[in-house]
């Protein structure tokens, strides 16, 4: 069984997987966030091929840790997920896991129009790999 996370965004949610051990995080896509009926028939896809037991949704904070309107919309994402699948859903702290992704693909010589395709999944990835570090520290 594996752990899917998701890092939402108005216009494409980013997606990683685990491996089966869970100790490794892989970017796999990015789902159009809209129109979200098609965003939920992608995700259950990948929740039946993927034998998925854990959804986890990146949650943003602000620096201080506290919530803003950002965190509102992740908070009725995950209220509608909930409805929708079976899985349980986590939520986990996401605060720059998308600059440090643009960072790595940056470091990585990845083109501007190809980052721009990559930074979600890759924002899922870094998120996932924190989740499952914290859980062998």
């Amino acid at each position: 069984m594996r752990i899917l996370a998701i890092d939402h965004g108005t216009k494409r949610m980013g997606i990683a997987i685990s491996d089966e051990l869970k100790m490794i995080a892989h970017p796999i896509e990015f789902i159009p966030a809209e129109p979200f009926g098609g965003f939920l028939a992608r995700l259950k896809e990948l929740l039946r091929d993927k034998e998925v037991e854990l959804i986890l949704v990146g949650m943003p904070r602000n620096m201080n840790g506290s919530y803003g309107p950002a965190a509102l919309k992740v908070q009725d994402f995950v209220a509608a997920l909930k409805g929708a699948v079976t899985v349980p859903i986590e939520t986990w702290d996401e605060r720059l896991t998308s600059a440090q992704a643009n960072r790595f693909l940056i470091e990585g010589n990845v083109r501007r129009e190809q980052r721009k395709e990559k930074v979600d999944k890759m924002a899922a990835a870094i998120l996932l790999q924190s989740y499952l570090d914290s859980r062998t520290a």
